[in-house]
């Protein structure tokens, strides 16, 4: 089971076990995450879930399609490595993924 570290606004890590064909955002709603609300339950419709990625990750992970860019329009503080966690597949390519939370979210 691939694993993700999650460190919020605060610097606070948390690392969890993620399922493969889920999403960032799932594994960050199942581990009750801070600073990711995930508000359209990853219908790539809001900003509520909005992650930076590692810049050691951000080549797995991709950038974000047109349709998340659009929405990321809509995220605070967005950054270059910015993406909508709801966008990011969870595979074994991703195991160690550390991924950074905003302290607001969209």
């Amino acid at each position: 089971m691939p694993k993700i570290t999650f460190i919020d606004s605060g610097g606070e890590s948390r690392t969890v076990d993620a399922v493969n064909g889920s999403t960032v955002m799932e594994a960050a709603l199942q581990n009750a995450i801070p600073e990711v609300e995930a508000e359209c339950g990853g219908a790539c419709s809001c900003a509520t879930c909005h992650v930076y990625v590692d810049e050691a990750w951000f080549e797995k992970t991709g950038g974000p399609s047109p349709m998340e860019e659009d929405m990321l329009d809509f995220a605070f503080e967005v950054r270059p490595t910015s993406r909508l966690s709801c966008q990011i597949k969870v595979s074994d390519a991703l195991d160690g993924l550390v991924v950074n939370t905003p302290a607001r979210q969209g």
